[in-house]
C-alpha cells in the first residue's frame, strides 16, 4: 500500500483577528490610516534567557519547614555593564508604551494598535516613535509583547459596557447591532495591533457607597454589579512589574553578549528584524476575501474532482502551512467487488423487487454466505465494514419467508429512533414490488408510537421496528397480549451489535434471555437471531454472549466494492511556527476553512465533533467563513444535527442530506451509526473522539458512492489528540476492541430475574440455563416462594418490575427552548434536565444551528426557556465546579503490606454553576458575570483511597503539583480496571482537575481532599455494582497501575500509563511522577526521593497556592458500626476486610 509523505510545519502563521471602530481611534488623539490595504508574516525568535520576569523560588517558612512556592525580588538579572545609550533610548520608549497601553486597558473600548498610540508614546518620550523601536523591544522580552497585523473589521472589543445598565446583569436593554450591508467593505484592511500578554489587570467593582476600586469579596446580586474598574495602586504595580521584567531582560542581553564576545547593540540591530510585523501581502499568509475566492469555483460543481485533486489544490492555499503530519497521508486502494450464490433460489418477485429498488442483479460474497448460514438453520453475525451492504442480509430471508408463510413474524431490533425509521422506509420500498405483500402491517413500536396505533400493530404487523427499551418496558411484561406474535416470531434482527456493550449490553443480554425463555415457554424455538456488527475483536463470541446461543456462524470477509481512500491526519498549527510554546492554534476555525474548502469545491462533507456545543460552535464558524468568502448562498445547504432536536427537525436533515440538497453536515455521534444520509466523499473528525474504535466507525462513512473519498482527523491541542499526531501508525494498527459483557453483575442480574418471574414465575432448575448460576442464591434470599416451589417477584419490585429497572441513563424530564423572538414562540429544541442548567442561564448564550440566542428567562417550575435571537460578537462560557465526595463508609479493604486502606460506600456528586464569561471570538474574557443556581446534587456507589501524608510532603518537597498527581495516579487506575472487571470507558467516573481552577493565581477557598475516588456513572444512587468489583480487587490494580507508570518511559504522562483518551478535561491537569509517588506510597514501597523530578509546574502554580488538603477519613453512617470479616485471596492467603455490620443497640 503506497504511503505519501506530507510536508512539516513551515513558518507561516495565521494570526486572529478583530475590529476596531474609526472613534474609538479618535479618542486618543490619532486616526488610523483608512487606506491601508496589506497582509502580513509574523514570525517571533524563540524563548531566550534574558526574557527577564521572576522565576519561582523556595522559601521555608520557619525553621524546619517544608519548603513553598514564593517569589523574591532579588530573581531579578543584574548587571555589572553599563547600558549603551541604545539600550538607554529604548527603556525610555518601553517605559511610555507600558504607561499608554495600561491605561488603555482600563478603557476596554479602546483598541491599542499602533497608531491609536503612537501620538500619546511620542508625547512621553519628545521623538518620533518608530516600528523598529518597538521590534527591537519585542526582541528583548518576545513572550511578554504581541506586535503584529491583523484584519481592521475582525478587531473585537466591547462596545456594550458603558452602555450597558450598571444594575442590570441580564441584558435586558441591549439592542444587538445591525448587520454590514452586503456592499460595505469587509477585510480589506488591516491595522498593527500592540499589546502585552505577559498578564491582564485584576477585575475590581466600585464600592457602592464610597464609588472606590474595590475587590468583589462576594458574590454579587443585581443591585450591586457593576462594570468593573481598576484602582490605582493595581496599575502602578502591574506598571513597575513590566518595566522590571523589561530592566532584567536587558540586562541578561548584555550579560549574555558579554559571555559570547559580541556587541550587543549590533546583535540587536540583526536579530530585531525578525520581529518586524509586514502586511499581509509581503506574506500572503491571510489572503483578502477576493484572493481567496478567486482560488474557488464559481459555483459548487456538479461533478467535482478527484480527491487527489482537491488535496493538492488545497495545499497550495496561503493558510497551508504544513498541518498534514509527517507519515499522516495514507491512501488505500480501491477494492473490486466480489459476488457470491445463494443455494436456494429466490422468486422472480423478490428479484425483480430487489432490481428496480436498488438495481441489484447479484450479491455480494458475505451477503450470500449470511444468507446460505441462515437458510441452513443457522444464527449469523456479520461484522463487515460500514456501508457494504447488511441490511439485504436480514431483510432477504424474511421476505423470503413471508412469501411462504404471511403468519410469520419478524422484529428489528436498533439502538436510536432514527435508525429504525430509515430501515422501516428501506423495507417498505422493497414491498411495493412484492405482489400479495403490499398490505402487510410493518410499523415501528418504540416510546413515539400513538397508544391508539398500538393494538393494531400488535396484532396484525408483520415486522416491527422497536428498540430494547420497549422489548424491555412494554412487550415482555404484556405477554399475555403479545402471545400471538411471539409464537409466530421467525426471526429477531439486532443491528448495530457492537452497541451493546459493558453495562448496557449486559441489560441487553438479559433482555434477550427473557425474551427467548417467554417464546420457549408458549412453544416457539425455532427463531434465528441475526446480527450486523461493526469491525470488532471478537463478534462471533460477542453474539453468543448477548443472546445465549451456540450455533452461531460468522461472516467478516467483506466482498463489497470500495473505492480509492485516503486518510489525512491534520495538525492544527501552532499560534506561531516559530515558538512551539506559542500553543496550537484554534482547531475549530482550522476545521471551519478546510469543511468550507471541501464543500465549494463540490465534496459532501460530514464533520463529527465530541460533544453538543463544539457541533454548535463549529457550525457557527462554517457559516462565519462563509459570509468571509462571499458564498453565503451556501449557508442554507449546510446545517448541523445532534441530540435535542425535535425529531421533526432531524428527519428534514436527514431527508435533505439524502437527497443531496445538502453539500455539508457538523453532527456529533448521533450520526455514527449507520443511518442513510446518502453518498458521502468526505468525514472530518474534530478532534480524536475519545476511543480509535469511534474513530473507525466515524470514517467509514465516507465513501458510498464507491467514488474516491476522503477521512480527516483534525488534531487538537489536547494531549490525546497530539498523541495520535505523532504516532498515526496507531490509528491504523492498534488492535480493535474486545466488547465484554458481564453476565454476573448481581444488579443487573438480579433486576431482570426480578422482571422474569413476573412475566412467568422462576423455576431454578429449568432457569438456569437462561440467567446463571446465581439464579439459584437470587431466588432463595430476594424472591417470594409458592407452595409449588416456584418464585415470584418480590415485593419492592411490584407493580410494574420493568420501571424499577433502567437499562440506559435515559432522562425524562427536558427542558423546552422556547425562541419568542419577534413574537414567534416556537419551540426550538428540548434538552435534558442535567444538561440545562449548565446551558441555560439568564443573560446567556444559547446556541441553535450556529445562530445565537440569548436568554431571556429560565423557568425551573414550568421547565421551559425563553430565548431570543441576536447578533452579537461574543458567546458564553459557563462557570462551575463539580465535587465529589464520598460522605458515608459501607466497607474498607487493608491494603496487603501497607498501612493505607481502601474504601467503599455512597458518594455524592455535586454540581454547582455559579456564574458565566462573555467571551469575544479570540476566548478574550469580556465580563465576569455571577449567577444564583441551586446546587445539582446526585449521589451513586463508589470507592476511594485517602492519599498517605507522607507522599503530600514527597510532594510538596519536590514542587509536583498535588492535585496533578492525583490526577494522574486516578487516570492510572481506571485504565487498569478492564483488566478485572468488564467494564466499558466511562462506567466509572472519577474527579478530572482543571487547569483554570487549579493553575488560577489567587488563593482558592475551595480545597479538595488528597483523595482517589471513583464511583459508578450509572444506576443511580444503588450503582451499577461495577466500581463494587473495583474494590475486591483494588491491591492488584494498584501493584498494577504502580508497575505500569514506573516502566514508562515517557516524562510527563501519556495514554500507556496516566492519560486517558476519556478525560474531560483534556489531561491539561497532570502530574507522572506525582502519581508514581502516590501508588507507591499507598502501597508502602520504597521512594527515593532524590531521583525524582522538580515538578514543572512551579512555573505555574502561584507562589504557595494549593488546591489540596489533607483528606479526614470519612464515617460510617450513622447509628452503624463495623465488623471485621476474614475472606480467601486468590493466592489462598487470608485477608482481613472490614464491612458495615448491623445498627448499634442504644446504650
Amino acid at each position: 500500500m503506497p504511503k505519501l509523505q506530507a510536508a512539516t510545519v513551515s513558518n507561516k502563521v495565521v494570526r486572529k483577528r478583530k475590529r476596531q471602530s474609526q472613534d474609538e481611534a479618535e479618542q486618543v488623539g490619532v486616526e488610523g490610516d483608512a487606506s491601508q490595504d496589506t497582509t502580513i508574516s509574523t514570525t517571533t525568535v524563540p524563548t531566550k534567557t534574558q526574557d527577564g520576569g521572576k522565576k519561582p523560588k523556595r522559601t521555608p517558612k520557619g525553621k524546619g519547614a517544608t519548603p513553598s512556592l514564593s517569589r523574591k525580588g532579588s530573581s531579578m538579572v543584574e548587571t555589572t555593564i553599563a547600558w549603551p545609550e541604545e539600550f538607554t533610548k529604548l527603556g525610555q520608549v518601553h517605559r511610555a508604551l507600558n504607561l499608554v497601553y495600561t491605561f488603555c486597558c482600563t478603557r476596554k473600548h479602546l483598541a491599542t494598535t499602533f497608531d491609536t498610540i503612537r501620538t500619546t508614546v511620542e508625547s512621553h518620550i519628545g521623538r518620533e516613535l518608530s516600528i523598529q523601536d518597538v521590534a527591537k523591544i519585542k526582541a528583548l522580552i518576545p513572550r511578554s509583547i504581541n506586535f503584529a497585523y491583523i484584519d481592521e473589521d475582525l478587531l473585537q472589543v466591547n462596545l456594550m459596557g458603558e452602555q450597558e445598565n450598571s444594575k442590570n446583569k441580564r441584558f435586558e436593554g441591549y439592542v444587538p447591532p445591525e448587520p454590514k450591508e452586503d456592499g460595505q467593505d469587509r477585510g480589506n484592511k488591516e491595522v498593527l495591533l500592540f499589546e502585552y500578554i505577559d498578564g491582564d489587570l485584576k477585575r475590581q467593582v466600585q464600592h457602592n457607597k464610597t464609588g472606590e476600586p474595590t475587590k468583589a469579596t462576594r458574590k454579587l446580586k443585581d443591585e450591586d454589579l457593576k462594570m468593573p474598574v481598576y484602582s490605582q495602586k493595581q496599575m502602578m504595580n502591574l506598571i513597575e512589574k513590566r518595566n522590571n521584567k523589561f530592566t532584567s531582560a536587558v540586562n541578561a542581553w548584555l550579560n549574555e553578549c558579554d559571555a559570547e564576545g559580541v556587541n550587543p547593540v549590533e546583535k540587536l540591530d540583526i536579530e530585531h528584524n525578525l520581529n518586524i510585523p509586514a502586511p499581509s501581502e509581503s506574506r500572503g499568509n491571510t489572503p483578502t476575501p477576493e484572493k481567496r475566492r478567486a482560488l474557488l469555483p464559481k459555483s459548487i460543481p456538479d461533478e467535482r474532482k478527484t480527491i487527489p485533486e482537491i488535496v493538492s489544490e488545497i495545499k497550495t492555499l496561503e493558510w497551508y502551512t504544513g498541518q498534514i503530519v509527517p507519515d499522516g497521508h495514507r491512501v488505500f486502494d480501491p477494492q473490486p467487488p466480489i459476488y457470491g450464490e445463494l443455494n436456494f433460489e429466490l422468486s422472480q418477485t423478490l428479484v425483480n423487487a430487489l432490481y428496480n429498488t436498488r438495481g441489484i442483479t447479484q450479491l455480494y460474497s458475505h451477503q450470500a454466505e449470511a444468507i446460505n448460514n441462515l437458510y441452513d438453520g443457522h444464527n449469523v453475525i456479520v461484522s463487515t465494514s460500514t456501508s457494504s451492504g447488511k441490511s439485504l442480509i436480514y431483510q432477504i430471508p424474511v421476505l423470503h419467508e413471508l412469501e411462504k408463510n404471511k403468519q410469520a413474524r419478524a422484529m428489528y431490533i436498533f439502538p436510536t429512533k432514527a435508525l429504525a425509521q430509515d430501515q422501516r422506509r428501506s423495507l417498505k420500498d422493497l414491498l411495493q414490488y412484492m405482489d400479495g405483500l403490499q398490505d402487510l402491517v410493518i410499523e415501528t413500536f418504540d416510546g413515539d408510537t400513538q397508544m391508539c396505533d398500538r393494538n393494531l400493530i400488535r396484532d396484525e404487523g408483520s415486522i416491527i421496528f422497536t428498540n430494547p427499551d420497549m422489548l424491555h418496558i412494554t412487550i415482555l411484561p404484556q405477554e399475555e397480549a403479545w402471545r400471538t406474535f411471539l409464537q409466530n416470531l421467525r426471526f429477531v434482527v439486532v443491528d448495530e451489535l457492537h452497541v451493546y456493550n459493558g453495562l448496557f449490553g449486559a441489560h441487553v443480554a438479559l433482555i434477550m434471555r427473557r425474551l427467548r425463555r417467554i417464546c420457549a415457554a408458549v412453544g416457539n424455538r425455532h427463531i434465528k437471531f441475526i446480527s450486523c456488527s461493526a469491525t470488532v475483536a471478537n463478534p462471533e463470541e460477542h453474539m453468543k454472549t448477548i443472546f445465549g446461543v451456540e450455533q452461531v456462524k460468522l461472516t467478516d470477509f467483506d466482498g463489497s466494492p470500495a473505492g480509492r481512500k485516503e486518510f489525512l491526519c491534520w495538525n492544527t498549527p501552532f499560534k506561531d511556527p516559530a515558538d512551539p510554546t506559542s500553543g496550537r492554534g484554534d482547531a475549530l476555525a482550522e476545521s471551519a476553512k478546510l469543511f468550507c474548502q471541501l464543500i465549494l469545491r463540490g465534496v459532501r462533507v460530514i464533520a463529527f465533533c465530541r460533544v453538543r456545543k463544539q457541533c454548535e460552535a463549529l457550525i457557527g464558524a462554517v457559516k462565519n467563513e462563509l459570509a468571509f468568502l462571499d458564498k453565503q448562498e451556501v449557508m442554507a445547504r449546510v446545517m448541523s444535527y445532534r441530540g435535542g432536536y425535535a425529531p421533526q427537525d432531524r428527519r428534514k436533515i436527514e431527508k435533505e442530506m439524502f437527497e443531496g440538497k445538502l453539500v455539508g453536515i457538523v453532527a456529533t455521534s448521533a450520526l455514527e451509526l449507520g443511518i442513510d444520509i446518502g453518498s458521502l466523499d468526505a468525514v472530518m473528525t474534530c478532534g480524536f473522539p475519545y476511543t480509535i474504535a469511534n474513530l473507525r466507525q466515524q470514517s467509514g462513512r465516507a465513501g458510498r458512492r464507491n467514488k474516491d473519498s476522503i477521512s480527516i482527523l483534525v488534531g487538537d491541542a489536547f494531549p490525546t489528540d497530539q498523541h495520535y499526531m505523532q504516532n498515526p501508525d496507531e490509528i491504523f494498527t492498534k488492535p480493535n476492541c474486545q466488547l465484554q459483557v458481564d453476565l454476573e453483575n448481581m444488579l443487573v442480574l438480579e433486576g431482570h430475574v426480578q422482571c422474569a418471574a413476573n412475566e412467568m414465575p422462576i423455576q431454578p432448575a429449568g432457569d438456569e440455563i437462561y440467567f446463571g448460576k446465581l439464579l439459584k442464591d437470587i431466588a432463595e434470599n430476594r424472591m417470594r416462594k409458592d407452595d409449588l416451589g416456584f418464585f415470584h417477584t418480590a415485593d419492592r419490585f411490584l407493580p410494574r418490575p420493568s420501571t424499577f429497572v433502567a437499562i440506559r441513563d435515559t432522562e425524562e424530564d427536558h427542558f423546552a427552548i422556547v425562541d419568542i423572538t419577534h413574537g414567534r414562540n416556537v419551540v426550538l429544541e428540548e434538552l435534558e434536565a442535567s444538561r440545562a442548567f449548565f446551558t441555560i442561564y439568564e443573560g446567556g448564550i444559547y446556541l441553535h444551528q450556529g445562530n445565537k440566542y440569548l436568554v431571556k428567562e429560565m423557568s425551573t417550575d414550568r421547565m421551559m426557556a425563553r430565548v431570543e435571537f441576536v447578533r452579537v460578537e461574543w458567546t458564553t462560557q459557563q462557570r462551575d465546579f463539580t465535587d465529589i465526595d464520598p460522605i458515608e463508609t459501607e466497607a474498607i479493604r487493608k491494603i496487603p503490606k501497607s498501612l493505607s486502606r481502601a474504601y467503599f460506600g455512597t458518594i455524592r456528586i455535586t454540581q454547582v454553576v455559579f456564574g458565566f464569561f462573555k467571551v469575544d471570538q479570540k476566548r478574550r474574557i469580556l465580563d465576569a458575570v455571577e449567577v444564583d443556581n441551586p446546587p445539582i446534587t446526585i449521589f451513586s456507589k463508589g470507592m476511594w483511597l485517602d492519599v498517605p501524608r507522607r507522599a503530600l510532603q514527597i510532594l510538596e518537597s519536590r514542587r509536583l503539583n498535588m492535585a496533578g498527581a492525583i490526577h494522574a495516579a486516578e487516570h492510572a487506575l481506571l485504565s487498569l480496571m478492564p483488566n478485572f472487571i468488564i467494564s466499558m470507558p466511562g462506567d466509572v467516573k472519577t474527579e478530572c482537575k482543571n487547569a483554570i481552577k487549579e493553575f488560577q493565581a489567587k488563593e482558592n477557598s475551595r480545597k479538595r481532599p488528597a483523595r482517589l475516588t471513583f464511583y459508578d456513572a450509572k444506576g443511580g444512587a444503588a450503582g451499577s455494582g461495577i466500581s463494587t468489583k473495583a474494590f475486591e480487587f483494588v491491591d492488584r490494580l494498584l501493584i498494577q497501575a504502580c508497575e505500569r507508570v514506573g516502566a514508562c518511559h515517557c516524562e510527563e504522562g501519556c495514554l500507556e500509563c496516566c492519560c486517558s483518551e476519556q478525560c474531560k478535561e483534556a489531561n491539561s491537569v497532570m502530574s507522572k511522577a506525582g502519581a508514581e509517588v502516590i501508588l507507591k506510597s499507598l502501597l508502602n514501597r520504597e521512594i527515593d526521593v532524590d531521583a525524582l523530578p522538580w515538578g514543572p509546574e512551579d512555573e505555574k502554580t502561584p507562589a504557595g497556592v494549593e488546591t489540596v488538603v489533607f483528606a479526614n477519613e470519612v464515617a460510617p453512617g450513622r447509628g452503624k458500626r463495623f465488623g471485621d470479616i476474614v475472606v480467601k485471596t486468590e493466592d489462598g492467603e487470608e485477608e482481613i476486610v472490614v464491612i458495615k455490620d448491623e445498627p448499634m443497640d442504644d446504650e
